[in-house]
């Protein structure tokens, strides 16, 4: 298969990066998946990340562990907790304190080096500028600024070998649109994983913020939610 159609494909093994990956393969790409252990609380989504990796058959999935833990300032990451329980109205009044700082910038940056190695002109990264959690690194403007400096930063753009870009084929969609669309690609959402504060056994917590736009999105997709819940 040509290089040109190698992928390099950010897998947190939830809903949104693991559609990303079907879209990726859909398309006929060379699939090499990237995930990190940051020393965040929901480490689950690794494993969950693992079985995507399987399923499409990537060429290599790495995981890189980088410890944000020590940098601290989010509830994904430091001894801060887990909001509970808010309304759709609440989770959209300012970033949240799951907002892990810089996180995908040191996350497209790890790609980006890897892309530049693989000679791979695409990254995709399955944010959502629509149904999440107001983090400001999902959105166009964001992205739009981190592919600008990544054709600024790599021998292989500068000498003119290549030209990254940064694929979001999830921006503009709603989470039940995301579903709906996964499920159109043979996506078995029942291996993902998008609990910020599972139990020790893995079980989703139902009541975070990530939980509640997953329940909400199978609701409005009309689509059986395979997630095991605590209260299940």
């Amino acid at each position: 298969m040509s290089k040109t159609l190698n992928a390099v494909v950010l897998s947190s093994g939830g809903i949104d990066s693991t559609t990303a990956m079907a879209i990726a393969s859909q398309k006929g790409y060379e699939i090499y998946s990237l995930s990190f252990f940051y020393g965040q609380r929901h480490s689950f989504e690794l494993k969950a990340a693992e079985k995507a990796a399987e399923i499409f058959k990537v060429r290599r999935h790495m995981i890189i562990n980088i410890d944000l833990s020590r940098v601290g300032g989010s509830a994904l990451t430091d001894n801060i907790e887990v909001p509970k329980s808010r309304d759709e109205d609440t989770m959209s009044m300012g970033i949240p304190v799951t907002y892990v700082p810089a996180r995908n910038t040191i996350f497209l940056s790890y790609a980006l080096a890897w892309a530049e190695v693989l000679e791979s002109s695409h990254i995709f990264i399955g944010v959502n500028a629509i149904d999440y959690s107001g983090y400001p690194d999902c959105r166009p403007e964001y992205i739009t600024a981190f592919e600008k400096m990544a054709n600024l930063a790599t021998k292989a753009t500068v000498e003119g070998k290549m030209q990254i870009t940064i694929e979001t084929p999830l921006i503009n969609m709603t989470k039940a649109e995301i579903i709906m669309l996964g499920n159109s690609l043979g996506v078995d959402y029942s291996i993902t994983h998008s609990c910020y504060d599972p139990s020790p056994a893995g079980l989703a917590c139902g009541q975070c913020d990530s939980c509640i736009l997953r329940k909400k999105g199978f609701r409005e997709a009309g689509i059986k939610d395979p997630t095991r819940y605590m209260t299940n």
